[in-house]
């Protein structure tokens, strides 16, 4: 029995040790796993101000200058047609022919019957002179001299009618003449050699377009144009003398136009349906390459700001509602979140109005499954490994379009 007693009492005391001996490994084997986890690795930048031209991306249509509907100002039969379709042609030019005949006719007859009138002038003048003479010696009724006076008074105005009627009959012959009232390329003709045209008829003859310069009519939203202002107005962005006014244009095939344009005017009526004013932008033509109807993008400069923050677009991150924020190291090195107000993407960086400061260090890269407050481990990145991550995570070409808010 003592044996026994002294075997269980073994036991129980080998069951204790070994228990004692698995609680000591498991503890060590937990305390090495929490000392041997690594923290996480990240890399960063710094912001620094950097000065960046601000511009705006606009769509717009192209129209020509100055536009001359031709349409004839007197009826009649079209003799010959003088221009090429297509070709420019001279202010004052002639581009049609109207049978002149029957204009010349009432010319010729308007100048007969002011001819005759002058002709019975000096016998009516000299008759009523008589009269007055003779009136005034009784030796003639004052009835007699009315009427010469009244006669000679409607010689005289007959003679006024009929110098306006060779007037009309002059200006209608010279209408015969179709000539160009700008200069500018000429389209199609709607009429041929023989037609019969109407005075100012709707249906036009040809149309003139004047392609050197040419305007460009882009919209522009109302609160993009409102929060330009506001910039300026507060010291934000400072427009250079220079570049005031300045707008370079995009065509359809995407490349540059050579030359600048400048902003003319803007429209002080807001479309009610798309909450946007029209900007006329006006561009030298030379060559004629831009044509009325094309679409194009015009880039207006807003201004320069001296001290824009810029952050690579891969150190911006959007939440489960769409709003940006980015993840920056702390003093302490500890992960940080920022809501961010986005203005527009420049490059392959986004530009921030608001929710981060110059020093900032923004987590570029190794920001996966981290959260606010946990501790980092930093490597910051230079400016020549900044400019690798941004090329190999931009892809695509910067659009300067708003970005949306917090």
């Amino acid at each position: 029995m003592q044996r026994l007693g002294h075997f269980c009492l073994s036991k129980t005391t080998l069951v204790a040790c070994l228990s004692l001996f698995l609680l000591v490994g498991c503890s060590k084997d937990a305390s090495k796993g929490s000392q041997g986890r690594p923290m996480p690795a990240v890399s960063t930048v710094t912001l620094t101000p950097h000065k960046v031209t601000l511009t705006t991306e606009l769509s717009g249509r192209t129209s020509a200058f100055r536009v001359a509907e031709i349409r004839p100002r007197v009826s009649g039969l079209i003799e010959r047609r003088l221009f090429t379709e297509g070709s420019t042609v001279a202010e004052g030019q002639l581009l049609y022919q109207i049978d002149p005949a029957p204009f010349q006719a009432e010319l010729d007859n308007a100048q007969a019957a002011l001819a005759e009138a002058k002709a019975k002038l000096p016998t009516t003048q000299l008759r009523a002179d008589r009269y007055k003479s003779l009136v005034s010696n009784s030796a003639l009724s004052q009835q007699d001299y009315d009427d010469a006076a009244s006669n000679l008074n409607q010689l005289k105005a007959n003679i006024i009618s009929l110098e306006a009627r060779v007037q009309t009959a002059r200006i209608n012959l010279g209408y015969t003449k179709v000539t160009a009232p700008i200069s500018g390329r000429i389209g199609r003709s709607s009429v041929t050699d023989g037609a019969i045209v109407t005075a100012y008829q709707t249906t036009a003859l040809a149309t003139i377009q004047q392609l050197d310069p040419v305007y460009v009519d882009v919209p522009q939203s109302t609160a993009a144009m409102l929060r330009m202002k506001t910039r300026l107005k507060e010291g934000q962005l400072d427009t250079p003398q220079q570049d005031r006014d300045k707008v370079r244009l995009i065509l359809e095939d995407g490349e540059d136009y050579p030359l600048n344009g400048t902003l003319q005017f803007s429209d002080v009526t807001v479309d009610p349906t798309t909450g946007s004013v029209i900007l006329r932008l006006i561009f030298p033509n030379p060559k004629g390459e831009i044509l009325p109807g094309m679409f194009v993008k015009a880039v207006i400069t807003d201004g320069v700001n001296p001290k824009a923050i810029l952050v690579p677009q891969q150190g911006v991150s959007r939440d489960t509602k769409g709003k940006p924020y980015a993840l920056i190291v702390s003093k302490d090195n500890k992960v940080e979140q920022r809501m961010l107000t986005l203005d527009r993407a420049i490059g392959s960086e986004w530009l921030v109005t608001d929710g981060l400061a110059f020093g900032d260090k923004v987590i570029v890269a190794g920001a996966q499954m981290l959260r606010p407050g946990t501790a980092v481990k930093v490597t910051e990145l230079d400016q020549t490994s900044q400019e690798h991550v941004q090329e190999a995570n931009a892809g695509t070409k910067a659009t300067p379009k708003d970005a949306g808010g917090k």
